[in-house]
């Protein structure tokens, strides 16, 4: 079976150049699809719903996309984006708490407290997961590498410390946290959270620098 219409950049490879009615129609699907995310939750939306309130039919939406999760994984990643800022003030650590603070914040809003939710669709519908990793975690690990590159430039990382590593260190801490909700996610809770996942990968002085 030909599993490459399932993965958003095979899909855009084979497809010809978009019309400006296709492409009202996908942003019209991603922004009622958003709206309904906010408004009952993951379980909640359906493609029907997500057809009734944005105006394109059941047939079109599924022309794009292969299950509601893939539509949910990419309206989030649209909105995260728009709402969590990457910070540059030169100095990196700093950004990188600053960031990391501000992500899990989002992750607590009534925009943003179905991460969770979406990471379970995922689970359970395969075929959204590259959805998932294009819309929201892909750009995300590409934003992050620059600040450990500054971090490593200026001595600041351990030895041996690389990009991809030290986000999955970095991004798990809060997941986890989201997750198990068995610990308060008050903001000075959070950014604690943060300091204490840098903690190993930072040289000691850089490390002490962050301490309030």
């Amino acid at each position: 079976m030909d599993t490459t219409a399932d993965v958003p950049g095979a899909r855009r490879t084979q497809d010809r150049p978009r019309r400006p009615r296709s492409i009202r129609a996908h942003d019209a699907v991603l922004a009622a699809t958003s709206a309904l995310m906010r408004e009952v939750g993951t379980v909640g939306v359906t493609i029907d719903r997500i057809a009734g309130r944005s105006g394109v039919s059941t047939a079109t939406i599924y022309k794009h996309w292969p299950c509601k999760a893939a539509i949910m994984a990419e309206a989030f990643g649209r909105d995260a984006a728009e709402a969590v800022v990457f910070p540059d003030t030169g100095r990196p650590v700093e950004d990188l708490v600053t960031f990391a603070t501000d992500l899990l914040t989002y992750y607590t809003s009534p925009e943003g407290r179905v991460f969770g939710q979406l990471l379970a669709a995922c689970a359970t519908e395969p075929q959204a997961a590259p959805y998932f990793h294009e819309f929201f975690l892909a750009p995300r690990r590409a934003a992050l590498e620059p600040y450990w590159d500054r971090a490593a430039e200026a001595g600041l990382t351990r030895l041996g410390v690389d990009a991809a590593t030290a986000t999955d260190v970095l991004l798990g801490a809060l997941a986890f946290r989201l997750m198990a909700g068995h610990e308060s996610l008050a903001p000075e809770e959070v950014r604690k959270l943060v300091e204490y996942a840098l903690h190993g990968l930072l040289v000691p002085a850089a490390d002490a620098a962050q301490t309030p």
